[in-house]
């Protein structure tokens, strides 16, 4: 059981936050709704809003979980001192968003959005989190690239990360683009998430 007031605020915003997670694998973004939200959970809808002001602001704590979650498998590798070429880079960290599907969708479909209509201080919470990220994904860099300079690891961060925003589109069509795109005569071919970052990683790390 929680020992405190902090420790069973954080245990009910998870609860609320798990729900959310819930529904969005069998629901769109614009479908799902506080009171959808609240039957998943144990709370009443005008109990969730003592926690959350917006349906946003539930999204985004979401995601600021998932970025942290990435952030600790990150450093798991960094840790880990197997990083001793491009070739295990580009794996490993390929690897960890393998498992991170509600991240890529979140930011691939509804993160302006949820971004615009959210309070400045949940909006932090997410930037904090989204930096941890960063910042583990240049620790795992640096064992990958010694004495790179900071201006070739900005180039790769800021190349990487936002391919990142489009990789979810790519890797989980709808049925409806499938079709659209057959009729249309665009050639494309689904790949895996793990497939698709190992390739942008070991094409920008030349």
């Amino acid at each position: 059981m929680p020992k405190g007031s902090e420790e069973l605020t954080d245990q009910r915003k998870n609860e609320i936050v798990s729900a959310c997670e819930k529904l969005y694998q069998r629901k769109g973004f614009k479908d799902i709704t506080i009171k959808d939200i609240s039957v998943e959970t144990t709370f009443s809808r005008p109990s969730i809003y003592n926690y959350f002001e917006t349906k946003e602001e539930i999204f985004l704590a979401l995601l600021t979980r998932e970025y942290e979650e990435w952030a600790r498998d990150l450093r798991m590798v960094s840790g880990s001192k197997k990083v001793h070429s491009c070739d295990d880079f580009a794996r490993q960290i390929a690897a960890t968003l393998e498992k991170r599907t509600v991240l890529l969708k979140v930011s691939a479909m509804n993160l302006y959005e949820i971004e615009e209509n959210s309070r400045t201080e949940r909006l932090v919470e997410y930037k904090k989190a989204f930096r941890s990220s960063m910042d583990a994904f240049t620790e795992c860099l640096e064992e990958c690239l010694p004495g790179c300079s900071e201006e070739k690891k900005n180039g790769i961060r800021y190349a990487f990360f936002p391919f990142t925003y489009g990789i979810y589109p790519y890797t989980h069509p709808t049925r409806k683009q499938c079709e659209a795109m057959e009729q249309a005569g665009v050639r494309y071919e689904v790949q895996p998430v793990q497939e698709l970052v190992y390739r942008f990683l070991m094409l920008i790390l030349k």
